[in-house]
């Protein structure tokens, strides 16, 4: 495990930028605030790295089962914690638009505990295959398992949508296995076992029982499956209004906002009807850009808007 580096902090300065451009206004309540819990504990970590860190050794053997709650709140540097946030920054958005603010954190608490379980059961099962001991040591720390498993959730609204990955098209059934390999060789050091086990929840959850047994436990959701009461959403404006709460597994035709799963050409084409309808405002008020296209690093505002006009120009001279 590298040693937390307290240098220029450009990712949290990277992470802030994303935040004012995507406008606070924009982000839902529940979201903003677990991103915000993750940044302050990073900068005021309840606990030192390796005694955040979940391990069989350290969470089973000495009982150190703390470490379920402090694992995937704390993060080794700024970088990690900025790809972490930067990718829950539109997930959560989207996820806790579509689901209502109080399943969202309940189903973040659920996952974010069951992926350090499963975490813990998957380095346990290898340490008696494989008779190695350096999988019971082996100490994971981060939210990257969480995110894994909302990836999966996400991908399961839109099962037959394609993501592109590296420039290939990939189905959304498939690709949080695809995304599982690429980065691990392509960053040897992250967790295998930690992503593997977020997958696992989300698949709990979207084909499992883990759906049925929240729900028999919440004890919000009522006989039609969620909590009738009506809850607080927010429009592309900023604006506050309030709607009532579907069940988790429904979301209305018309819900445009949630564009994960869409390909990259759909989203520019969404984005530019919108644009359209609305005369440019969303934009300007800091409309956040499509889904998935933030996590290069390589596509900023000015490019979004060049690919738009592009697009755009090309289809009318068709």
């Amino acid at each position: 495990m590298r040693r937390r580096q307290r240098g220029s902090h450009l990712g949290l300065m990277l992470l802030a930028s994303q935040l004012f451009q995507m406008g606070l206004d924009n982000i839902p309540p529940v979201t903003l605030a677990v991103l915000g819990l993750n940044v302050y504990l990073f900068l005021f970590p309840a606990a030192p790295l390796m005694q955040a860190c979940v391990s069989v050794q350290q969470a089973y053997w000495q009982g150190g089962w703390r470490r379920l709650l402090l694992s995937p709140l704390h993060h080794v540097d700024d970088w990690h914690l900025y790809f972490n946030m930067a990718s829950f920054l539109w997930k959560g958005t989207n996820l806790e638009r579509r689901l209502g603010g109080p399943w969202f954190l309940y189903l973040l608490c659920v996952f974010s505990l069951l992926t350090g379980g499963v975490y813990l059961l998957l380095e346990a099962a290898l340490t008696e295959l494989t008779q190695d001991q350096s999988y019971s040591m082996a100490c994971a720390v981060g939210f990257s398992g969480v995110l894994f498993a909302l990836k999966v959730l996400s991908n399961h609204y839109h099962p037959g949508a394609v993501t592109h990955v590296m420039g290939l098209p990939v189905s959304n059934r498939y690709v949080s296995w695809v995304e599982l390999v690429l980065i691990h060789m392509m960053s040897p050091g992250t967790s295998l076992i930690g992503h593997l086990a977020g997958i696992l929840v989300g698949l709990l959850y979207t084909l499992g029982p883990l759906k049925a047994v929240m729900k028999k436990c919440a004890g919000f959701v009522t006989s039609s499956g969620y909590d009738s009461r009506p809850s607080a959403y927010y429009n592309s404006s900023g604006s506050t209004g309030y709607r009532q709460n579907n069940p988790p597994d429904y979301a209305p035709p018309h819900t445009a906002s949630y564009s994960s799963g869409l390909t990259e050409e759909e989203q520019l084409e969404a984005a530019i009807r919108n644009s359209l309808n609305d005369g440019g405002q969303s934009s300007q008020r800091g409309a956040p850009p499509p889904y998935g296209l933030h996590l290069s690093g390589e596509a900023g505002v000015e490019e979004i808007r060049l690919r738009r006009l592009r697009r755009f120009d090309s289809d009318s001279r068709r």
